[in-house]
């Protein structure tokens, strides 16, 4: 199997939102509501929200795809307070999950972190998806702190937030 990653371009936007749509409805039912599900897919996978976050510097969008098939994707974007990159999408088909695609994409992630000089990866995770907390931790990710966001209309993000820190980049030889 090739897994190759570039970047997220305007076209790839609907494939994106189907396949976010598809992974979360396999994901969240019995870790977050129907209704919360719906809410958050409706404010987070838009066209138009994409297409801003595709023009904004900072901000990276990436897709895995297998033989021309989307088979994941990822997005990260640097931290104001600086030094470290959050790691805000990471979403493989979950037919394909436990294949190494996440794991290339976070290797992606991580490219993109030393470009913008970050010194860790973080992440924000439900703490009842124990699927992925298990698969973060495999990639080297401590929780670092527990939260509770609202996110309106009586819903909230009841997060682990996992931190990673980043080898120093390899010198060149």
């Amino acid at each position: 199997m090739v897994v190759l990653i570039t970047p997220v371009c305007a076209a790839d936007i609907g494939s994106v939102i189907a396949l976010a749509r598809q992974v979360w409805q396999r994901t969240y039912p019995g870790i977050i509501s129907q209704e919360q599900i719906d809410y958050m897919l409706a404010q987070r996978y838009t066209r138009e929200r994409l297409l801003a976050e595709l023009d904004t510097s900072g901000i990276w969008w990436d897709k895995a795809t297998v033989d021309g098939c989307l088979a994941g994707f990822s997005a990260c974007m640097t931290m104001p307070a600086g030094g470290e990159m959050k790691l805000d999408k990471l979403y493989v088909d979950p037919d394909r999950q436990r294949g190494g695609i996440g794991a290339r994409l976070i290797e992606q992630v991580e490219c993109h972190a030393h470009a913008a000089g970050c010194r860790a990866l973080i992440l924000a995770v439900n703490k009842r998806n124990e699927r992925a907390i298990a698969a973060y931790r495999k990639h080297g990710f401590a929780v670092r702190d527990s939260v509770c966001v609202d996110i309106g209309r009586g819903f909230v993000m009841d997060d682990f937030i996992m931190l990673r820190s980043l080898p120093a980049p390899a010198a060149p030889l």
